[in-house]
C-alpha cells in the first residue's frame, strides 16, 4: 500500500506543483454551479445582495440593532454586517462542502496519479471567487453612500491569509471522515447554522456581558470577523500581536489536518 508524505513541506509542494490543474478544476467547479440556469454566474453576484437585504432588515429594523460607537444609519449597519457575513460565507462554503469532497470525485480516488489532496484547494478557490464578488459588491456600496473606502482595505489580504489555513486543516479532516462517517455532512451543516449565531456577524463582541464574551474569543471565526469589519469599515490597523498568533496557530492546524488526511486516505478506495 502506498505511502504518503505528511509533511508541512510536502503540503505546499503539492499546492505549487499541482497549481495548474486546480486553477482548471476551480474554473470548471464555479462555471458548471451555474450551468442550466437562466441568469448563470451573475447569481454569484445576486445571493449577497439578497442575503444582506433580509438581515439588514431583520437585525435592524426588527431587532433595532446597532453597532457599539456608530450610527443610526441603517446603511452603516449593512455594510458592517455584510463584512462580517463575507468572512462567514467564505468559511462556511467550503467547510459544509468538505464532507462530501471525496464522496462526490470517487473516479479521482480510484486514479492512482490523481492528487486527491487537492479537492479541498479546488473547493476553497470557488469559495474564494464569491467572496471576490461580495467584496466588490461591499465596495461598490460603500463608494455609492460613503465614498473612498478606506485604505486599510488593502490589508485584507493579511486576515484571509490564516482563514484560508484553517479552512483548510478543516477541510481536509472532514474530506476524510466523510468517507467513513457518512452523517458527518448532516452535523456540520447544522453546526455551521449555529456557528453563524454564535459568531460576531450580527452583533459586536463588546456587546456582549464579560462572561460570554470570553468564550467568544473561543471561536475562531471571532477574530477574523472583527479585524475584517475594522479593516473594512472603521479604518483600524489589526491586532498584530493577535494576528500573527492567530497565523502562528492556524499554520500547525493546517498541517495537522493535512496530516490526518495523508494518514487516512490509503484506505478510501476501499470503503468507497
Amino acid at each position: 500500500m502506498q505511502d504518503f508524505s505528511i509533511s508541512p513541506r510536502e503540503m505546499a509542494s503539492s499546492f505549487w506543483r499541482n497549481r495548474s490543474l486546480i486553477k482548471v478544476l476551480t474554473k470548471r467547479e464555479v462555471v458548471g454551479r451555474y450551468r442550466g440556469s437562466f441568469l448563470g454566474i451573475l447569481w454569484s453576484f445576486f445571493n449577497p445582495l439578497l442575503m444582506l437585504t433580509v438581515y439588514t432588515f431583520v437585525f435592524s429594523v426588527v431587532f433595532q440593532a446597532r453597532w457599539t460607537g456608530g450610527s443610526e444609519s441603517k446603511t452603516e449597519f449593512a455594510l458592517v454586517l455584510f463584512a462580517g457575513m463575507m468572512m462567514f460565507s467564505f468559511f462556511s462554503e467550503c467547510i459544509n462542502r468538505a464532507p462530501s469532497l471525496i464522496l462526490s470525485n470517487v473516479n479521482y480516488v480510484k486514479k492512482v496519479v490523481f492528487p486527491i489532496d487537492i479537492l479541498p484547494w479546488v473547493s476553497l478557490g470557488a469559495a474564494l471567487f464569491h467572496f471576490l464578488i461580495s467584496l466588490f459588491v461591499w465596495l461598490i456600496a460603500y463608494v455609492i453612500l460613503f465614498g473612498v473606502p478606506q485604505p486599510t482595505v488593502l490589508l485584507l489580504p493579511l486576515l484571509l491569509m490564516p482563514l484560508t489555513l484553517l479552512v483548510m486543516s478543516l477541510s481536509w479532516m472532514l474530506a476524510a471522515l466523510g468517507v467513513y462517517l457518512r452523517d458527518i455532512s448532516q452535523f456540520i451543516g447544522i453546526a455551521t447554522t449555529m456557528l453563524m449565531f454564535l459568531s460576531p456577524i450580527f452583533y459586536p463582541a463588546e456587546a456582549l456581558p464579560d462572561t460570554y464574551r470570553k468564550l467568544i474569543y473561543l471561536n475562531p471565526l471571532t477574530v477574523v470577523i472583527e479585524q475584517a469589519r475594522d479593516l473594512l469599515f472603521w479604518g483600524k490597523l489589526p491586532n498584530w500581536s493577535m494576528l500573527t498568533v492567530y497565523t502562528l496557530v492556524a499554520t500547525l492546524i493546517a498541517w495537522l489536518g493535512f496530516a490526518w488526511f495523508q494518514k487516512t486516505r490509503k484506505g478510501f478506495a476501499d470503503v468507497l
